[in-house]
């Protein structure tokens, strides 16, 4: 039976409404006061696990799901050994710097050497500012990031941004944009390469269907 790891949160709608265009129904995890966390199609040929999104990838490498849908921006800090498949189109934000409105500084170049930066991503702050080849503190802060600048604690953020509405009701502003993040399609790579419960044939379905809604 094909298992697939779904992300809770933001990406978890689409992600079903995915699979339901390929006759795989995983709404019940949409259901109000739904504690389940794993659920099985209706026609029995696939199961859904509701994890993290930072979880996906490791259910994917480890081989507990065939499938999975997770965040680009958490592909680029796991660099987890998975099959990349599939820009999904949806999930639209990006990985920016931010500083106070009323910081000094306006590009990430113009923070002061060994300054501090707060993030949950980690890797990705440490390998843009070595690319800057500006020597800062990065600060693993998992909570409100935000507050890192607003208490004084760093003089800037790395963040994912979709809005901007949360840096702005917080005084923040970007400065520098890392990368664009959508949802991805991942597969677990031996299986995929074995055509496992028909993997392929499941992947050359949505890839259909995400074609189709990008010409829509």
């Amino acid at each position: 039976m094909l298992t697939v790891a779904l992300p809770k949160g933001s990406l978890l709608k689409d992600s079903i409404r995915l699979f339901q265009s390929v006759g795989l129904d995983f709404s019940a995890l949409l259901e109000p006061g739904n504690r389940l966390l794993q659920i099985t199609d209706p026609t029995q040929t696939a199961k859904a696990l509701l994890v993290r999104n930072s979880d996906v990838p490791v259910y994917v490498e480890y081989g507990q799901a065939q499938l999975g849908v997770v965040g680009y921006d958490v592909l680029r800090e796991k660099t987890p050994q998975v099959a990349q498949l599939l820009d999904l189109g949806f999930g639209q934000c990006r990985l920016s710097v931010a500083v106070k409105q009323t910081s000094p500084y306006r590009t990430a170049l113009e923070l002061p050497l060994y300054g501090r930066v707060a993030s949950k991503f980690v890797q990705c702050a440490r390998e843009y500012f070595e690319s800057l080849d500006l020597p800062v503190e990065i600060v693993p802060l998992y909570g409100s990031v935000e507050l890192g600048p607003i208490t004084g604690m760093s003089e800037a953020i790395v963040d994912l941004v979709a809005t901007g509405t949360t840096l702005r009701e917080n005084g923040l502003i970007e400065t520098d944009v890392l990368f664009e993040s959508t949802a991805r399609l991942i597969a677990h790579p031996l299986s995929y390469r074995l055509n496992a419960d028909q993997l392929t044939n499941w992947v050359e379905q949505l890839q259909a269907q995400v074609q189709l809604q990008a010409k829509g």
